[in-house]
Order: structure tokens, then C-alpha cells, then sequence
């Protein structure tokens, strides 16, 4: 499998090759022609000026007089001139030599045929690269002779052949130069992405301590960040997970215990035996197993807020028509506890849209608090009132209260703190999410040994 490093070097390689290819051959273009055009600008000019100043002379002359007017007016250093006959064999050059050669050119056929032709090639006669550019001499409509120019184009080879080279130097010298930025920046770019994964297989190994360092403000470190905020948000998951599975257990092996404990003390009591005892366990069996059932609810109730499945079959209402439902319902453990439950209740309606059940099991769970961490002698005080676009709900106690550092974890999932209370620890954590899906508030104040008060704050309804 290739590297995200090995693409991208090969992609950046890829990618300067072809940059560096096409300007390569553009700047070669432009060059080739520039000199092999200026050579062929020059060559031609020439042939064009002497055809301007000698063409009248030579029109009139036989073939042998232009052999003689060519050699004692026309030739000059820089260029070769010949002088060819109408076929294209040559009759004397500028040196006087006069070879036995018959030029079939292109640029000789092109003057044979009454127009003035260039050509660049190998000249048979000199042997080496030459650009020639012939012209016709005219004596009556016919082609009588013809004047080919040429000019060696070693130098300008030489030059081409200096300049190409240089290119391809140029042009591998950048490429290397690219390979190695590329190597840096993919280095750069993949080292935070090994580390990162480096980090998540050590966590899939079990070590949640691993962090991945942030080194630049870019896109990668946003990933790392938001990484490193995972792994914290995973770790307090894990961390809840395990005080769940400690909590729940021990949760559920108290009212176990003592219903099966009964159960066996049933079983095996005789029939002549007092019913006291028998009624005593039908008790306990009775209050561990609504217990048992208590502790199911709040789990499934937690199950459904943290799948975000928690459905509110909401209704317009008057609020304090659920709290009065309780407070009547709860109104029995007054005896039992010896605990004075007070009610207040706002001028009706206060009206509110919401689940008047959810509503009561929030409200039952805040009393059966109340009543748990008051001491008997104590009071309990329940009362609902409109606070400017808010229906209120105020349940305070004069029990034993909330430490500080406790209080700001009571509503966390399985926080039950150093109570010495069984329970779940959902409890309030199920009704803040419950009065937050309302649209609502749940407020906690508390001192230690100044008791306690919850305030329930849900939107009001002004249009009905």
C-alpha cells in the first residue's frame, strides 16, 4: 500500500515535470526559431539586395559574362555565392572553383521553376549544415542561370546545441529542486497525520493518556485538537461506563440479597408460625422489588436520553395541576417520616405546554429527595408561581444540604456524592434532561446544613 507521503511526492514530481517539459520545449521553440530565422532573414536579404543591384547587368549576359561579372562584382566575405545553370549545375563559385556538382535542392527547384527558394540542410559540395536561399536570373520569359547564397550554420548549431543543453540542465536542476521541497512538505503534512494515528492505535490498545501535539494552526491541527477533545470525551465515557457498571451493581445486588433472603425464610418458616414475620418479609420483598423496579426505569429512561429517543407527548396544561397530583400523592410519607410536606400553588391557570407525566416524575423525584435527606421534624416546601415568562417551581427542604464540591456534580449521570443514600445517580440528571427538553431550567442550592432548594423554571405560555 502506498503512503499519503509517496502520492503526494509523486503527484508534485508529476505535476513539475510536465510544467517544466512544456516550458522546456516552448523556450526551445522560441529559440530555434528565432536563430535559424535570423540566419534565414540574413541569407535571404542578401540574395534579395544583390538581385536588386546585379539583376538588370545579368539578364543580358551570356551564361560565360556572368560567370565573369559574378567574380568581379559580386563576391564578398560572409556568404558563398554560385552561380548555377538553368539545370542547377554549377558553373563557378566564389572561390573560382567551378565541381563537377548538380544541385537537386529544394531551394534549386524552386528557382528552376521561376521562384526564389531557401532550404537549410547537409551541402553536398561543402559537406556541412547550410541555409540557401536561390534566385532565377531571367533573359527573355526563361530561366537562363541562377545565384544561390549560402551560409554555414555550424555556429548557429553550436549555439542551439549550447542553448538545449542548458535547458535540460535548467530544467532537471528545478526538478530536483521540486523533489526536494515536495519531499519537505509531504514530510510536514504526514508526520502530525502518524502521529495521530500512532496516538489512535495506542487507544485501541487501551492507553487513553495519548494526546497528538498540535504544531500548526491549519486544518491538521484543527485535527488534532478535535482529536485530543474526542479522546477526553471517549475517556469520561469509559470512566461513566465504569461507574455505571460498579454503581448498578451494587445497586441491584442490595435488593437481590434481601429478596432472596426473604424468600428463603418463607420458604422454610412453619405453617404454626406467627403471620408477623411473614407479613415483615411480604414487606421488604415488596418495597426491594419497587426498588428493583425504580432503579430499571431510570435506566431506561437513561438509555432513551442518551440515544436522544426520549419522546414528550406534550399538551397545554396548567402547571399546577401535575405538582398538586404529587404533593397529594407523596402527602402519605408525612407520617411515616415525620416530615411536614407544605404546598403553595400560584394563582391558576399557569398555563404551559409540556408531558404531564414527565412533568410528575421529575416533581416525585425531587420531593422523594427532599423526604430522603430530611431528618424528621423537618419541612418540605413546594410552591409554583409565574415568573415574568416562566412557570416557577421551588421545592426546598431544611435537611442536611449539599456540600459545595458536590453541587456541582449532582446533576452528572451516577454522581451520587457522600450521601450514604442508595440510588442510581440518575435521578436528577433524568430531570434536568427532561425540564431542558420542556424548553426549561433546573437550578440546585444547597449549603451544608441549611438544606436545599430546587428551582424547575419551564416556559410559559402567553397565547393561551
Amino acid at each position: 500500500m502506498k503512503s499519503v507521503q509517496t502520492r503526494m511526492v509523486w503527484s508534485y514530481l508529476l505535476l513539475i515535470v510536465l510544467v517544466v517539459s512544456v516550458l522546456g520545449g516552448v523556450f526551445a521553440t522560441l529559440m530555434w526559431n528565432y536563430y535559424y530565422g535570423s540566419a534565414h532573414s540574413s541569407v535571404k536579404q542578401r540574395a534579395e539586395s544583390a538581385l536588386t543591384l546585379h539583376s538588370r547587368s545579368l539578364s543580358s549576359l551570356t551564361v560565360q559574362d556572368q560567370v565573369d561579372y559574378m567574380l568581379q562584382y559580386m563576391v564578398e566575405g560572409g556568404t558563398s555565392l554560385q552561380l548555377l545553370d538553368s539545370k542547377g549545375q554549377i558553373r563557378i563559385d566564389s572561390d573560382g572553383f567551378a565541381p563537377d556538382i548538380r544541385y537537386t535542392t529544394g531551394d534549386v527547384k524552386a528557382a528552376i521553376a521561376g521562384n526564389t527558394g531557401s532550404w537549410r540542410g547537409v551541402d553536398p559540395y561543402y559537406g556541412e549544415r547550410v541555409i540557401s536561399v536561390t534566385i532565377p536570373l531571367w533573359n527573355d520569359a526563361k530561366v537562363v542561370s541562377m545565384l544561390r547564397y549560402s551560409a554555414s550554420l555550424k555556429q548557429v548549431d553550436a549555439m542551439i546545441s549550447q542553448l538545449i543543453r542548458m535547458t535540460v540542465a535548467v530544467g532537471i536542476g528545478v526538478v530536483l529542486l521540486f523533489l526536494g521541497l515536495s519531499l519537505f512538505l509531504a514530510q510536514r503534512i504526514v508526520k502530525p497525520i502518524r502521529e495521530l494515528t500512532r496516538a489512535a492505535r495506542y487507544m485501541a490498545e487501551g492507553d487513553w493518556t495519548r494526546r497528538a501535539l498540535r504544531r500548526n494552526d491549519d486544518e491538521i491541527g484543527q485535527l488534532a485538537e478535535t482529536f485530543n477533545t474526542m479522546v477526553i470525551e471517549l475517556s469520561k465515557r469509559e470512566k461513566l461506563k465504569d461507574d455505571f457498571i460498579s454503581s448498578i451493581s451494587h445497586e441491584l445486588r442490595t435488593p437481590l440479597t434481601s429478596i432472596k433472603g426473604w424468600s428463603e425464610t418463607l420458604k422454610e418458616s412453619e405453617p404454626t408460625e406467627d403471620d408477623e414475620e411473614v407479613k415483615l418479609g411480604l414487606s421488604i420483598i415488596s418495597k426491594e422489588t419497587e426498588r428493583l423496579s425504580g432503579l430499571v426505569e431510570d435506566l431506561l429512561d437513561f438509555s432513551k436520553l442518551s440515544a436522544r429517543t426520549m419522546e414528550l407527548h406534550t399538551e397545554v396544561l396548567d402547571f399546577n395541576s401535575p405538582v398538586k397530583e404529587t404533593v397529594n400523592q407523596l402527602a402519605v410519607r408525612e407520617e411515616q417520616t415525620r416530615v411536614r410536606l407544605l404546598a403553595a400553588y400560584g394563582k391558576s391557570p399557569i398555563v404551559v405546554r409540556g408531558d404531564a407525566n414527565r412533568l410528575k416524575q421529575v416533581i416525585i423525584n425531587l420531593i422523594d429527595n427532599a423526604f430522603k435527606f430530611t431528618p424528621a421534624g423537618g419541612t418540605i416546601r413546594v410552591a409554583t408561581a409565574i415568573e415574568q415568562d416562566w412557570a416557577r417551581l421551588v421545592v426546598s427542604d431544611t435537611g442536611c444540604g449539599i456540600d459545595g464540591d458536590d453541587l456541582l456534580h449532582v446533576t452528572e449521570k451516577f454522581y451520587k456524592g457522600n450521601t450514604g443514600q442508595g440510588g442510581s445517580g440518575l435521578g436528577l440528571a433524568i430531570c434536568k434532561e427532561i425540564i431542558e427538553l420542556h424548553g426549561g431550567q433546573l437550578t440546585i442550592d444547597s449549603e451544608r446544613g441549611a438544606g436545599t432548594v430546587v428551582t424547575i423554571r419551564v416556559p410559559l405560555m402567553h397565547e393561551a
